[in-house]
């Protein structure tokens, strides 16, 4: 992680397990687990299982992408303070390889994190065993809004 950020909610951690569990297609579907968080930065690890790939036998762009957005998402939620969620006003994804792996990891980092919006990344990395594979790369806005 390249920024050192500070949160503004001690909760934050139990915060995103919360709100990932509350997802039926990231927690039930996708079986959707976030392995590292820490102010500005969110790791979600998804295991490979054929409902989430495309005919050719990798992971759909789709699934990729939800996870990419995902992370980024909760990294810019970490330095939220109570009472304050994120949404998605825009990403862009680009696909450089074939996802194939057992599991796919998204690491998603705050750039630069403003009072409404922030600038997050995402990389999508396949991974069998030890070896890990970049295969997309998101770069998305996320805003701060009030918890409803």
């Amino acid at each position: 992680m390249s920024k050192s950020f500070t949160s503004k909610f001690n909760g934050y951690a139990e915060r995103v397990r919360r709100s990932l569990r509350d997802q039926p297609f990231m927690d039930k579907m996708l079986r959707a687990e976030a392995t590292r968080i820490e102010p500005g930065f969110v790791e979600i690890s998804v295991p490979v299982h054929q409902d989430i790939l495309q005919p050719h036998g990798n992971v759909h762009g789709i699934i990729a992408s939800a996870v990419a957005d995902s992370a980024a998402g909760y990294a810019a939620q970490t330095l939220l303070p109570e009472g304050y969620d994120v949404v998605t006003v825009e990403y862009k994804i680009n696909y450089m390889a074939p996802g194939i792996g057992e599991r796919i990891i998204a690491v998603g980092q705050v750039i630069r994190a403003g009072r409404t919006l922030s600038i997050c990344s995402a990389d999508i990395y396949a991974e069998s065993g030890s070896e890990r594979t970049a295969f997309a790369h998101l770069v998305t806005t996320m805003m701060a809004v009030e918890d409803k």
